[in-house]
């Protein structure tokens, strides 16, 4: 068996309606596939300290989160029996109301799907070197890790 090729998860700015479309429609003709899973992590206006959040402006390890994710993406293919697994995190400024994670996974059956899913992104949350500075309508700025 050959080694798989370390894919590259991140994305410049927002991920796109039309990204997750057609990654969708992309699917239909795998007749195999019987349940997808999607989540989709949208940047949040939230009031912190009276001030509201506009964007976040992602920034990451890349070398080392692109490695760790290959890791993860190895454990959830061995653990799960999944068609296909696709991840994408988007780096620099995103608005409020914009998607900045999509997580998709395909199975013969919902149950892999869902459960794989669900254990990406939170393995995503909480092992990636992936960081947000919230930027606030004000164009103050706050670091925050794995957000």
């Amino acid at each position: 068996m050959s080694e798989k090729k370390i894919k590259n998860i991140f994305v410049a700015g927002p991920i796109t309606p039309d990204f997750i479309a057609k990654s969708i429609a992309n699917h239909g003709s795998k007749t195999g596939i019987g349940g997808h899973s999607i989540f989709m992590g949208q940047v949040r206006m939230d009031e912190i300290d009276g001030k509201l959040v506009s964007a976040i402006d992602y920034t990451a390890y890349e070398a080392l989160a692109l490695n760790k994710m290959h890791e993860i993406r190895e454990e959830i293919f061995s653990k799960y029996p999944l068609s296909c697994m696709h991840i994408h995190h988007s780096l620099g400024e995103i608005t409020a109301g914009e998607i900045c994670l999509f997580v998709f996974t395909s199975s013969k059956h919902r149950k892999p799907a869902i459960d794989a899913c669900n254990e990406l992104v939170e393995r995503i949350k909480a092992e990636l070197p992936i960081w947000g500075k919230e930027i606030f309508a004000d164009s103050s700025h706050q670091w925050k890790e794995n957000i």
